[in-house]
């Protein structure tokens, strides 16, 4: 049976560009996209979690860890950074070890690099 993936993160349309200047939310939502098409390729079965960042976000990621069991999450580099974002990824990571203690949890980098964040923490 395959494993599954959970992928926490902002949605690309709340993001703030900014710093990224060379970034666009439909840039974004492409990375997104092929990293999940990749992880689907090399055999897992992933669900995306994308959220706003308002108070809906922990209910989201409530909701989701809740209607299937999952071997990973990966919680997206946009909920670490920046530092205003801090409570956001604490909720958020305390969420993921209460209701999927089973999980392991992993990080990526960028947009581009989330098959590379499954892998090191879980065999398809």
């Amino acid at each position: 049976m395959a494993k599954r993936v959970l992928a926490i993160g902002i949605e690309p349309g709340s993001a703030d560009y900014s710093a990224f200047p060379q970034l666009t939310p439909a840039l974004v939502r492409n990375f997104i996209e092929a990293q999940l098409l990749r992880l689907r390729g090399l055999g897992y079965e992933v669900t995306s979690c994308l959220i706003d960042l308002d108070a809906t976000a922990e209910a989201v990621v409530a909701a989701a860890l809740r209607d299937e069991r999952f071997d990973c999450v990966v919680i997206g580099a946009g909920l670490r950074e920046p530092k205003e974002r801090l409570l956001l990824f604490e909720k958020v990571l305390n969420l993921v070890h209460q209701l999927a203690p089973q999980a392991a949890i992993c990080f990526n980098t960028t947009p581009a690099d989330t098959a590379e964040a499954v892998q090191r923490w879980v065999d398809p």
